[in-house]
């Protein structure tokens, strides 16, 4: 992280950012949009590095889901770290020059779930890049009470990516994984993620499926014991004998891939833990007697993050230097190599992708230039 100079005097009127500007595959790259304004309660942050997620994907591909819920002519993205370059009348705690990531997450904070604790599962929550202008751009608004000062010993590139790594540890932290057996399908970007936080957290035996030989020999970098390919007929059988004769405890799903669910399940031992965080792209036809009501199964539906316990913990657990995410960021470009970006996702050569953001005028800087401790999180 280096030293710069104060903010500079008047910000731009227009910026650059990559937006959803057709109904068809693809994603526009713009010098001309407009600066966002911010009210009273907001903080305007000039972003320096944001992370392409899958939903990102889903959006540039303009699957079935995006087609229903994106809006045409929005900027995309919502995972990123910047600094904060101007702030609303009624903002108390942010302030100029303050470095900083966000919930992506913007609930209504009036309905039941906001009220009580649940405010990730809001009835009403707008979401980043999808629901309004998100980060892929070089600035974006967002409210105060979404804004995390992030700790000077975090390297951006790993500061930019707290959202996903959030979804993982919500997963692992909600399932309960320490001294118990656990089983992990599918191995993408947050199942890797999976793999290193329930290593940390003192998981006992780790399984983790997947079709992917690259991503299976990774998660075991990473910290899994055994990987086994999904087209193995017999890796139920060999789950449960390896965790004796009984199937492992927490079932950790992440890819929402039918067959995959199917197969966790029949694996469950008796009393064990579901946690779901894949999204299949279809119903899914399940066993109930057998595979959760006769297993005395815990089900869990799993949705973003809890905020803000889930952001503690993702900061704790990178702070502490036990998460091994080197592997997993395993590409860093600049914004306007976007395209390149998704297409090394597409083609499977990249699993993590983090966009470096150009700013012409040097940004606010509140902490004097430092060496991260994290060794284990820099980019390989």
């Amino acid at each position: 992280m280096t030293s710069l100079p104060a903010a500079p005097s008047k910000l731009p009127a227009t910026m650059l950012a990559i937006r959803k500007l057709k109904s068809e595959p693809g994603l526009w790259w713009q010098d001309d949009t407009p600066v966002p304004r911010i009210g009273p309660r907001e903080v305007l942050v000039a972003v320096t590095h944001a992370g392409i997620c899958g939903t990102d994907r889903h959006i540039y591909e303009w699957d079935a889901w995006s087609r229903s819920r994106v809006l045409v002519g929005i900027t995309t993205g919502h995972e990123f770290v910047g600094r904060v370059v101007a702030i609303g009348d009624a903002v108390t705690r942010a302030h100029v020059g303050q470095r900083v990531s966000a919930e992506g997450h913007i609930g209504c904070g009036v309905c039941q779930p906001c009220r009580t604790g649940n405010g990730h599962i809001c009835e009403k929550v707008d979401i980043l890049g999808i629901d309004c202008n998100g980060c892929f751009a070089q600035y974006v608004a967002v409210p105060e009470e979404n804004i995390w000062p992030v700790h000077p010993s975090i390297p951006d590139h790993i500061a930019a990516v707290f959202d996903p790594l959030g979804n993982a540890m919500h997963t692992v932290m909600a399932a309960g994984v320490s001294g118990r057996s656990v089983l992990i399908t599918g191995v993408g970007i947050i199942g890797l993620m999976a793999v290193t936080i329930a290593r940390a957290a003192g998981a006992a035996t780790i399984l983790v499926t997947d079709r992917d030989p690259k991503r299976l020999a990774l998660a075991k970098q990473l910290g899994a014991d055994v990987a086994f390919h999904s087209s193995d007929e017999n890796w139920v059988a060999e789950a449960r004998r390896l965790t004796h004769n009984q199937g492992p405890e927490v079932l950790l799903e992440m890819s929402g891939h039918p067959v995959a669910i199917r197969q966790g399940f029949a694996a469950l031992r008796n009393g064990g833990t579901a946690a779901l965080l894949g999204i299949p792209g279809e119903p899914v036809a399940l066993d109930l007697p057998n595979d959760i009501i006769f297993k005395g199964a815990t089900v869990l539906g799993i949705n973003g993050r809890r905020m803000f316990e889930t952001w503690y913990q993702v900061e704790n657990f990178v702070l502490s230097g036990r998460l091994n995410l080197a592997p997993i960021i395993t590409h860093q470009l600049p914004l306007a190599n976007f395209e390149q970006g998704f297409r090394l996702m597409q083609n499977g050569e990249a699993i993590k992708v983090v966009l470096e953001v150009p700013h012409e005028e040097a940004l606010p800087c509140q902490t004097p230039a430092s060496t991260s401790v994290l060794a284990t999180s820099s980019a390989g």
